[in-house]
């Protein structure tokens, strides 16, 4: 059976590790600004999913992708070293695309907000085309 919350205590031990390690382990002074925003590691323990965003232009994240790729086998080694386990994990790096769904999200909903306004102000400058009841009921000679 597999302990779910020993995986989730696992990774954020993971989390923890590989954040303070990425200066010691990669030296590369072409290394952006990276962030690990998430570890998912499966119940038996075998394999942990680090999520993980960079800030910069989209040049700086792709040479921050094929680096993290390149030193993948040296982030686990330090990882294995750091936890008290009988076997590392396996390390698959995901480039989080969270907040850039949250910021294109945020964006969209913006203008559905200003588009709503600029309804709600030709509604409320709008008048009649023709009468102002158009159903209304036909006189009946009582009313006249």
């Amino acid at each position: 059976m597999a302990d779910v919350a020993r995986a989730r205590r696992l990774a954020e031990r993971i989390k923890v590790l590989i954040a303070e390690s990425l200066d010691r382990v990669i030296k590369n002074p072409d290394l952006g600004m990276v962030t690990i925003t998430d570890v998912r590691v499966t119940p038996d323990l075998a394999h942990a999913t680090v999520f993980y965003t960079v800030y910069g232009s989209t040049d700086e994240v792709n040479t921050t992708i094929e680096i993290m790729a390149r030193n993948t086998g040296r982030i686990r080694g330090e990882v294995g070293r750091h936890l008290q386990i009988r076997v590392t994990p396996t390390l698959e790096f995901v480039i989080d695309e969270v907040p850039a769904t949250a910021a294109s999200l945020a964006a969209l909903l913006a203008e559905a907000k200003a588009r709503d306004a600029e309804v709600a102000r030709l509604a409320a400058e709008a008048k009649y085309a023709g009468e102002e009841n158009p159903y209304r009921e036909p006189k009946t000679d009582d009313e006249e």
